[in-house]
């Protein structure tokens, strides 16, 4: 199975760590975030994970390069440009193949979620994409119909939302930085450069199926602030 780590954030929210090491570096129960993640795909049996790299991206190849994690591990080397979710998703159509699903996993996000139950659902279903999202609090929402579908987005603090397929009532979920792709989600994203994924994702649900994932039993933490990490060291959470 096959999967991408997002890795190349400049981890703003975590200074002063990440002004000498980029946020995949940044360490957690003495391992840094990018092993943590490499380990816990290939537990779940994903052998092939392609990694973007920005912020100190000599840190992040020199430290996959040095280690044998037991797994095929590609660079998509954004130094010139740092490309966003989107751009950065777009940006790695290469190391994939038609027909391929594949997951992603941004680098901050912890949880106790089965990633191949993910993974494997994905492929029963004709998803171009499947969102692990949750019944939780958060600033901005997905909105799915009754049969899991995205239809829309929230934003709660400033009042603000995208419908893309009408419905009477929506399930208003938060999305939790881990969702699996079909290969034809790169004929179908439409920007170029750096931009994020999620409007495009809304862009192309209005005629291609994006799904979620509910996962409400799990835990998810995002490692946003240093006090998370600690969260983290004394939960047990990978």
């Amino acid at each position: 199975m096959k999967a991408m780590i997002f890795a190349a954030g400049l981890g703003t929210r975590l200074a002063p760590l990440t002004d000498t090491m980029p946020k995949a570096m940044v360490p957690i129960n003495g391992k840094p975030m990018i092993q943590h993640q490499i380990e816990k795909l290939r537990s779940f049996g994903f052998d092939y994970i392609v990694v973007n790299v920005h912020h100190f991206a000599d840190q992040i190849i020199d430290f996959v390069k040095s280690n044998d994690f037991g797994v095929q591990i590609e660079i998509s080397d954004e130094r010139e440009l740092l490309l966003n979710t989107g751009g950065g998703l777009k940006n790695v159509k290469k190391f994939f193949n038609d027909g391929d699903n594949f997951l992603i996993h941004n680098v901050d996000i912890f949880s106790d979620l089965n990633l191949k139950d993910l993974y494997n659902y994905h492929c029963t279903t004709k998803n171009v994409a499947t969102l692990a999202v949750m019944h939780r609090e958060s600033s901005k929402h997905l909105l799915f119909d009754e049969e899991n579908r995205l239809c829309g987005w929230r934003d709660l603090k400033n009042d603000k939302s995208i419908i893309t397929i009408e419905r009477d009532s929506y399930n208003e979920m938060a999305f939790s930085g881990i969702y699996v792709c079909n290969y034809k989600i790169f004929d179908l994203i439409d920007n170029t450069g750096s931009f994020p994924i999620i409007p495009e994702l809304l862009k192309i649900s209005k005629q291609h199926r994006i799904g979620g994932y509910i996962h409400d039993n799990n835990k998810v933490l995002d490692v946003g602030k240093i006090d998370v990490i600690r969260k983290i060291e004394s939960e047990g959470i990978r």
